[in-house]
């Protein structure tokens, strides 16, 4: 079985740069985070967007769109900034042919500390074992996009009823 990694950017590719006190997107952290894990399934890693999940709009979401309409690999896993990532989960629910899940990071993969190694594991298995339909990893939960919400003081993914 083979896994297609779509990335769009977000907190998981990010870099600080020191001497600007800012952090700004980098290049996809996926291709290493896999390389580090010795992941032994079958993947290939796309970069399709680099970009801050703040300043996505539909536009950005036609290409995530077109990307997975494109690839023949049933099984997808979308890296992605936390802010809109339901969002965009949420404009690619028409794909029933497919299991797509999105995961994210709340630190940079880059960070000693970040939660991107882990979510991204956990959003690869989930692509192997759940049916078709799309889904979000994050906080080693499995969620649900029409029912999730990002609760931002906590950091975390909840889903409601």
């Amino acid at each position: 079985m083979q896994i297609k990694i779509l990335t769009a950017g977000g907190t998981i590719d990010k870099v600080y740069y020191d001497a600007l006190s800012e952090y700004s997107i980098g290049d996809p952290m996926a291709e290493e985070l896999m390389q580090m894990a010795a992941v032994s399934c079958e993947y290939r890693v796309r970069s399709v967007l680099r970009k801050d999940s703040l300043d996505m709009d539909d536009a950005d979401r036609d290409a995530l769109r077109a990307a997975v309409a494109e690839d023949d690999c049933r099984h997808i896993v979308i890296t992605h900034g936390t802010d809109t990532l339901v969002q965009t989960a949420m404009a690619l629910q028409s794909f029933t042919d497919r299991t797509i899940v999105l995961t994210g990071a709340m630190q940079p993969a880059r960070f000693r500390d970040s939660d991107a190694a882990f979510n991204l594991g956990g959003a690869v298995a989930l692509a192997q074992a759940m049916p078709h339909g799309v889904y979000i990893y994050m906080n080693g939960r499995v969620l649900h996009p029409e029912r999730t919400v990002k609760n931002r003081a906590a950091g975390t993914f909840e889903e409601h009823p």
